[in-house]
């Protein structure tokens, strides 16, 4: 009875795993479509949107176009633009960038009431690095300011990639001043600021590169230290050219008693040179 029970047991827990499989495969197949059809909806809800979207720029389009048309000849006084030389624009229409490089020099038409423009200066652009607190790489704090040359070379990268090209660039432009000072020491600071100047243009012209910004140059204009700072650098100057100057008084006597030995050797070899030399001698002393 005991084996006849087991058996069947058995046969009752295989029924219900078995059982159990089927309810999961079972639910399995069924939450499936369940996650395919939201995918589903949402492409065809994007598709129409977009062709919503593309309805409305042609709608609004054809009502500017028929304003212009409407109110010719007052019209060309909001259709016909000019920009000089120096200046370009970014035309958007609709909240995009219109096709195409942008708009200029010279005379070029828009259409009201859905066209934006955007002007951009070409020239060269100065900007004043403000003093900024360095702490150099010998542990010295100093106080440096500079300039910075650039000019924008892509208007419609400078308009959609970031929000303030210049005030970007200035910011950035302090940053690095900082960066790389923090990396020389005071001497190099001092006498290598030509190579300094250079190493901060490329890092700045690779970074301002994706704004359509191009980083001319820029220079280190004022470097001030400390006063104690100063007097020690003084000091530590004054003594050097001292110690030259001990040097080079040293290097003269040793020339002149060298020359006094040789003329010393001449003189002893001919007793009436010694007599004349002393006659001259005491000649230059009644004078």
């Amino acid at each position: 009875l005991t084996s006849v029970f087991a058996g069947s047991g058995e046969a009752a827990a295989t029924m219900m795993r078995a059982d159990s499989s089927c309810d999961m495969t079972g639910a399995i197949n069924l939450t499936r479509p369940s996650i395919s059809m939201p995918a589903q909806q949402t492409s065809s809800r994007q598709g129409g949107g977009q062709g919503e979207a593309e309805a409305g720029r042609i709608i609004a389009t054809v009502v500017s176009v028929l304003l212009c048309i409407g109110f010719f000849p007052l019209s060309l006084l909001a259709v016909v633009k000019m920009v000089n030389e120096y200046t370009r624009v970014v035309l958007m229409r609709l909240g995009r960038v219109v096709s195409g490089d942008a708009r200029g020099p010279g005379l070029f038409f828009i259409l009201p009431c859905i066209d934006d423009l955007r002007m951009v200066d070409l020239r060269t652009q100065v900007a004043d690095i403000p003093p900024q607190e360095v702490l150099t790489k010998d542990h010295v704090t100093v106080t440096v300011d500079g300039v910075l040359f650039f000019r924008i070379f892509h208007p419609v990268l400078s308009v959609t990639n970031v929000a303030n090209a210049q005030y970007s660039t200035w910011l950035l432009a302090q940053t690095t001043l900082r960066n790389i000072l923090g990396t020389v020491s005071l001497e190099e600071l001092i006498s290598n600021r030509e190579e300094i100047s250079q190493r901060m243009q490329v890092i700045l012209d690779e970074a301002t590169d994706p704004w359509g910004v191009k980083v001319e140059r820029i220079d280190i204009k004022d470097v001030k230290m400390p006063a104690k700072l100063q007097r020690s650098m003084a000091a530590e100057a004054e003594a050097a050219r001292d110690a030259r100057a001990k040097a080079i008084t040293a290097e003269g006597e040793q020339k002149a008693a060298r020359s006094l030995k040789e003329a010393a050797n001449v003189l002893a070899r001919s007793p009436g040179a010694m007599q004349l030399r002393y006659l001259q001698t005491l000649q230059a002393v009644s004078a």
